[in-house]
């Protein structure tokens, strides 16, 4: 956010800024969701819901998942949240006590870990690298598993890495943290967004698992604060009574806008938005490996790329403050997202056009003399 208001500044200044640092698909939102909230303002109904969210849209999110990963979800168990990160907070407000730990990879998007705190739990950051692709795996969680270890969050496709747990590899930690009565918490908001083979969501294990996901990465939406969560059942109500205290509901608008989201027209178009991110991220990987960046584990999902940059500095940080200043490039650096060699590591995202990213690689070109 620093370096964006940066950016934002020599913008206002009359500056040409190339933007690889936000996570925010450059995408507007698609003609079938703006004009089902056209159509439902006009009619002037828009009003509170149920806190859990209006049922047709949980019932077309049940729908979606048996579509998408064959999986029967009761559509009690799923509640719309004002974003991803209401249902964070539902997931863990109801399911963390004060002191317990949640296991999580290093590097990871850094609200995770101000999510935890909020709840007076703790963080136990797990450093991860190409050797498990940047994601946990069972052995990992056996090690760091501790007296006071309560939940595994799970992020796949990851930020900032782009990387996507094997099917394997993810049931195998749903069976451990099940099997050691925990919670195992999947952060699914980058699904639809993979280069290779879909996704697997942690509900094709287990039904005792928290899935927190979005309509703001996926499907473009993400002015309209809302997600959706699903819970195991013996939750169901304490997460229904905690979202009535602090949201009432998620905004109406965004609802009856998401239940169009489902549409075959919409998902057509989101599907051909998500082969050019494939295709930009396939650019940006390319380039970059060019230029002399190291990419250790190629990314799979999401639209970022976690690139070593110890070849031309040691300080990620004010690499990423000097390309700004002189060339107009917008990175993000390794130091928002842990402390698992930050130094080394910049974060691009591909949520910019071809264009802006061939212009990027030119001005990126030039600030390391390539």
């Amino acid at each position: 956010m620093e370096l964006l208001q940066k950016a934002r500044k020599l913008e206002s200044q009359g500056r040409d800024i190339v933007h690889m640092e936000i996570g925010e698909p450059d995408f507007a939102t698609p003609d079938p969701v703006i004009r089902a909230s056209v159509e439902i303002l006009q009619q002037g109904q828009i009003k509170y819901t149920p806190a859990a969210g209006m049922p047709e849209l949980r019932e077309k999110i049940a729908q979606y998942y048996q579509r998408q990963y064959a999986v029967d979800v009761d559509p009690q168990r799923i509640f719309i949240t004002p974003g991803a990160s209401g249902a964070f907070l539902l997931t863990l407000g109801v399911s963390l006590n004060p002191g317990d730990e949640v296991l999580m990879t290093d590097p990871c998007y850094p609200c995770n870990s101000n999510f935890i705190s909020f709840f007076d739990a703790v963080t136990r950051m797990i450093p991860v690298d190409a050797g498990t692709d940047f994601q946990l795996n069972a052995q990992l969680l056996e090690q760091h598993w501790g007296k006071r270890t309560r939940g595994v969050l799970i992020t796949s496709p990851a930020n900032p890495t782009g990387s996507v747990i094997a099917a394997k590899d993810l049931q195998q930690c749903v069976e451990l943290v099940n099997g050691r009565e925990g919670c195992l918490y999947s952060d699914e908001i980058y699904h639809g967004l993979v280069h290779g083979s879909a996704a697997a969501s942690a509900l094709q294990f287990s039904d005792r698992v928290f899935v927190i996901n979005s309509f703001s990465k996926y499907f473009a939406m993400t002015g309209w604060r809302i997600g959706w969560l699903i819970v195991p059942e013996a939750y169901c109500d304490a997460v229904q009574r905690l979202a009535q205290n602090i949201f009432i509901s998620t905004p109406s608008l965004s609802q009856h806008a998401a239940l169009a989201a489902f549409s075959e027209e919409n998902l057509e178009e989101l599907e051909n938005r998500a082969a050019e991110f494939a295709r930009r991220g396939e650019f940006l990987y390319q380039e970059l490996r060019r230029l002399g960046f190291a990419i250790a584990s190629r990314p799979e999902g999401a639209f970022y790329i976690y690139a070593d940059c110890s070849k031309f500095t040691a300080d990620s940080y004010q690499f990423a403050l000097d390309l700004l200043q002189q060339e107009g490039g917008a990175v993000t650096p390794g130091k928002d997202f842990g402390s698992n060699a930050p130094h080394r590591h910049i974060r691009f995202a591909y949520t910019t056009a071809m264009h802006r990213l061939e212009e990027g690689i030119r001005r990126l070109e030039r600030f390391v003399g390539a």
